[in-house]
């Protein structure tokens, strides 16, 4: 399964996604989070320390040798400089398996049971010159050519506000949980992710942050409606956290409200055919819109008619 976590800046999102990982690979379940923020702060709140969580390999340093070692002898692949960031797979492409033995997974750090991979931190050598959806690009090949199986689950903190759906990536998620306060703006972020997300069959699921009783669940249900799943309210334990101090046990609450989120999760099936298609049409637009003038090739070509992503047994 593949989860993101949105939402607007301030709203917790990164802390909810770590918790959400914690609570994963705490009950032994093979997962990799993905830091996609431009803010890297996933690191940090999974329980690394700074220097530490800025030491992990970027993903977006890293992307020509990623690029070069996803098309593998796929014949429609030039080279890995003609590969964008929504090149689909085709027969040739290498795939990847979650926690697998290759470039990209050899990225990532161990960290409480999960697999911690990075975009990487805008620099300064990126103002003027870059977005940072040429960072978030490794992400989407990433999901592109990932083959996850059942119990398996990517974690991804994106960036916040709807910079997601700048590229075709937001489609690439089974789940997107949406980390909304109580307030004007914090509702105001889903009625803009429901209105971008209509025509794609993207699902969407509200989970309510810093609500401090009735009134504010109350809110958020008069907003959202059936897409408020469940809500976390002042934590202790994760006050805890964030000043680095580890073994303070989450409110039985909270615990349960990870615990239906992944039950949410598991809840959902994947449509291997949606997700080709989609990959495909996004494909199509990158490479009529700029891709085709930036690279100097006809990428519609990658596409491989024949091919369909394996589903695993």
């Amino acid at each position: 399964m593949k989860v993101a976590f949105v939402g607007k800046g301030g709203s917790g999102k990164t802390t909810l996604s770590s918790l959400f990982v914690r609570h994963l690979a705490g009950q032994g379940r093979p997962v990799v989070a993905i830091d996609a923020d431009i803010n890297q702060h996933l690191g940090v709140a999974l329980g690394l320390d700074e220097d530490r969580a800025a030491k992990i390999p970027a993903l977006g340093d890293h992307l020509t040798e990623i690029k070069e070692y996803l098309r593998g002898d796929n014949p429609r692949i030039s080279s890995a400089a003609s590969m964008v960031k929504t090149t689909p797979p085709g027969r040739g492409s290498r795939l990847l398996r979650l926690g697998g033995d290759d470039p990209v997974h050899a990225l990532g750090q161990e960290v409480n049971g999960a697999t911690l991979l990075v975009t990487g931190a805008f620099t300064e050598e990126d103002l003027g010159v870059a977005c940072y959806h040429s960072k978030t690009g490794a992400v989407e090949l990433y999901l592109n050519h990932l083959v996850d199986g059942p119990g398996e689950y990517v974690v991804v903190d994106m960036t916040a506000g709807a910079d997601s759906f700048a590229s075709g990536l937001f489609t690439r998620f089974d789940l997107m949980f949406l980390v909304a306060e109580p307030t004007r703006k914090g509702v105001g972020v889903y009625r803009q992710y429901v209105e971008y997300a209509a025509d794609y069959d993207v699902a969407i699921k509200v989970v309510g942050n810093k609500v401090t009783g009735p009134d504010d669940v109350a809110y958020l249900r008069s907003h959202v409606g059936d897409d408020l799943l469940t809500w976390f309210g002042q934590s202790a334990a994760v006050r805890a956290l964030e000043q680095g101090r580890e073994g303070v046990a989450l409110e039985p609450e909270n615990e349960a409200a990870l615990e239906l989120m992944r039950r949410q999760v598991d809840g959902r099936t994947r449509d291997w055919d949606r997700f080709w298609r989609q990959a495909v049409e996004f494909h199509v637009k990158n490479a009529r819109s700029w891709a085709n003038r930036a690279v100097g090739e006809d990428l519609e070509a990658q596409i491989d008619p024949g091919f369909r992503v394996p589903q695993p047994i």
